[in-house]
C-alpha cells in the first residue's frame, strides 16, 4: 500500500470515527471539495484524519456533487498530540489573528485561547471560522491533531481560574532571557502573547506576582503580535517541547 500512500495527495479532516472497514459519509462542501475542485472520482485515494483516531488512508466509494463516501483502508499514522501546551494571545485584525490560529496549529498547541486584556483592540472573534484555519492547518502540515479554540474571554478572569500546576511564559519587555525563565522544566505551560499597546500595569503586576508565571524577552525589538507568537512557541518548542 505504500505507493497507493504515496499517491494520495489531498489530506482531509473528517468528524466521523475512523477504523478498519469504516465507511465515512461526505457532506455538500466536502463533496464540492473532493470531486469538483480537486477531481477525484470513485476508486481514488486521500488521507484523512479527526482528531482522534490517526491518519488513515481511505478510498472513494461513491461520489457525486451533493455527497459520497469514503472506505478507511489501513492506518497510516497513530495519532500524535502535541505537548500540553495553550497559546493565550489578544486578537488583533482579522487577517493577522488568523495567521496567528494557523501558526499555531502547525507549531504544535494543544489549545488555543483568545483573551479580552485591557488594550486589546478588537472586542470579538467568529470562533467557529478560527477553529476551520485551525482545521485547515492541521491538514496542510501533516498533523494528526487539531487544538481546540476557545471563546474569547477576560485574561483577569482566565488568570483568576488559572491551574496552580500550569506555568505561563509571558511575554513582555522583561530582562529574564528565555532559557533562564523556562528552567523550571516540562509539564503543562501556556505561552501568553499580549496586545498591540502592551499589558497594562496591573495586568504585568499581577503576572509578575503569580508564582508559575514567567517572563520572557523576545528580543531587543518590539514584535507585532503575529511575529512574538511564532518566536515565542519557537523558542517554547526548542527548550521544552517536542523540537527540543
Amino acid at each position: 500500500m505504500s505507493n497507493v500512500k504515496s499517491s494520495a495527495k489531498v489530506r482531509l479532516f473528517v468528524e466521523h470515527p475512523l477504523g478498519q472497514g469504516q465507511t465515512i459519509p461526505l457532506d455538500r462542501d466536502q463533496a464540492h471539495y473532493l470531486f469538483g475542485v480537486m477531481r477525484h472520482s470513485v476508486g481514488d485515494f486521500l488521507l484523512v484524519f479527526n482528531g482522534r483516531d490517526g491518519e488513515w488512508l481511505v478510498e472513494v466509494t461513491e461520489a457525486s456533487k451533493r455527497g459520497g463516501a469514503l472506505g478507511c483502508v489501513e492506518q497510516t499514522r497513530p495519532l500524535q498530540m502535541p505537548p500540553d501546551l495553550w497559546l493565550l494571545f489578544a486578537p488583533i485584525k482579522k487577517a493577522r489573528t488568523d495567521f496567528i490560529v494557523e501558526k499555531a496549529a502547525e507549531m504544535g498547541a494543544a489549545r488555543i485561547c483568545p483573551v479580552q486584556t485591557e488594550f486589546t483592540n478588537s472586542e470579538r472573534i467568529r470562533r467557529d471560522r478560527l477553529q476551520a484555519h485551525a482545521v485547515e492547518a492541521a491538514e496542510q502540515c501533516g498533523g494528526t491533531f487539531v487544538p481546540e479554540v476557545a471563546e474569547l474571554e477576560r485574561l483577569d478572569r482566565v488568570l483568576a481560574d488559572w491551574p496552580e500546576d500550569r506555568q505561563i511564559m509571558f511575554c513582555d519587555e522583561a530582562l529574564v532571557g528565555a532559557a533562564q525563565a523556562l528552567s523550571s522544566g516540562g509539564g503543562k505551560w501556556a505561552i501568553l502573547i499580549g496586545p498591540e499597546g502592551g499589558f497594562s500595569d496591573a495586568e504585568r503586576a499581577r503576572l509578575h506576582a503569580m508564582p508559575n508565571a514567567h517572563a520572557v524577552s523576545l528580543g531587543p525589538r518590539i514584535l507585532r503580535a503575529d511575529t512574538a507568537a511564532v518566536a515565542a512557541m519557537t523558542l517554547w518548542q526548542s527548550l521544552l517541547g517536542d523540537w527540543a
